[in-house]
């Protein structure tokens, strides 16, 4: 399922050798030496997946898809939603392969379409995404022509996530596939002190550290002088000072530790290094843009916010509203 000799070759074409000598190891240890109990099913899901004999892979209208005919209403089409399904919950997408629909929780093609006009082009870049959930936005940012793009995220289903969309665009794009890379840990385990990357992607990540100086000391680390940091998190009104830190949950959410305001974010971002930082958008989370669908059939975003005043969470903190900043190290 996954060709260690190739992954290190290409770790190694990238210019990150310090991290290919032990990416292979990182891989192992998660799903050989102490797999996940489902992986074996996640596993059997995956090799049960058609092989798609042409087509395309595209981002037209901003819709994630692999477009084939071969993939057509029927057999094929039953059989590739019922290996996908077995990779419930998917919580980042939408994705689209021939005519399966995977409505994920989250529409993270809206967040893109936020985030895109205000970065810089991703053109033959290297791109580090932390905490990339199975990889939907890794996909993104190698159609916008990034020359490789690294996902990091320790969550073992999004993996396996990561490997069926893979497979399955490898099929029509072997080029597009070998430029999508996904590695099953957190920032902290990737080589400290590189500064490899042209553009660091941090969404949605910042508010479960508890110590979110330290991560944006993580992040700067892994940006070459001159590259770009894209950083998407929770925010909260008010100025300079403001900061929240839940008593116990915010939003049903178990590890939020530090929601700032973008003002303090700004400080933050300065007093570790940063420059040339601005606040390009700052969006209150609709239950439109995340919410429970057949693809992700447990909780979300309208059983976390107050019945009677949706302003506020169930715990009575302000509700979910996400900003995106961009700076330079």
């Amino acid at each position: 399922m996954i060709d260690f000799a190739a992954l290190e070759m290409r770790f190694r074409d990238a210019g990150l050798d310090a991290w290919a000598t032990i990416v292979g190891a990182q891989l192992r240890k998660v799903i050989d030496d102490a797999p996940h109990g489902d992986w074996p099913r996640w596993q059997a899901a995956i090799a049960r997946l058609p092989t798609v004999e042409s087509g395309r892979v595209t981002d037209d209208e901003g819709l994630l898809a692999l477009l084939s005919d071969l993939l057509s209403p029927g057999d094929s089409s039953r059989e590739l939603h019922d290996a996908l399904m077995q990779l419930h919950p998917w919580r980042k997408g939408p994705y689209r392969i021939g005519e399966v629909h995977i409505d994920t929780e989250w529409r993270s093609d809206w967040k893109w379409d936020r985030i895109v006009p205000h970065i810089e082009p991703l053109a033959d870049r290297l791109v580090l995404d932390v905490g990339c959930g199975n990889g939907y936005h890794c996909w993104r940012m190698a159609l916008a022509g990034a020359r490789h793009v690294i996902g990091v995220d320790p969550t073992v289903l999004f993996l396996a996530q990561y490997l069926a969309i893979r497979k399955l665009f490898a099929d029509v794009d072997p080029v597009l596939a070998k430029r999508v890379d996904f590695v099953p840990i957190g920032i902290e385990q990737v080589p400290g002190e590189q500064r490899w990357f042209d553009t660091v992607f941090s969404m949605g990540v910042l508010y479960h550290r508890r110590s979110p100086i330290d991560h944006l000391y993580e992040l700067r680390a892994a940006l070459r002088p001159g590259g770009q940091l894209v950083l998407e998190t929770l925010v909260v009104d008010g100025g300079v000072n403001a900061v929240l830190v839940p008593e116990g949950r915010y939003a049903k959410m178990r590890n939020v530790w530090f929601i700032p305001s973008t003002a303090m974010l700004e400080v933050w971002l300065a007093r570790t290094g940063f420059r040339e930082i601005r606040t390009v958008d700052v969006t209150t989370t609709s239950i439109q843009e995340q919410r429970s669908t057949s693809w992700m059939r447990f909780e979300s975003l309208a059983d976390f916010l107050d019945p009677a005043d949706s302003r506020l969470t169930v715990e009575g903190y302000p509700a979910p509203k996400r900003a995106v900043l961009v700076a330079t190290a």
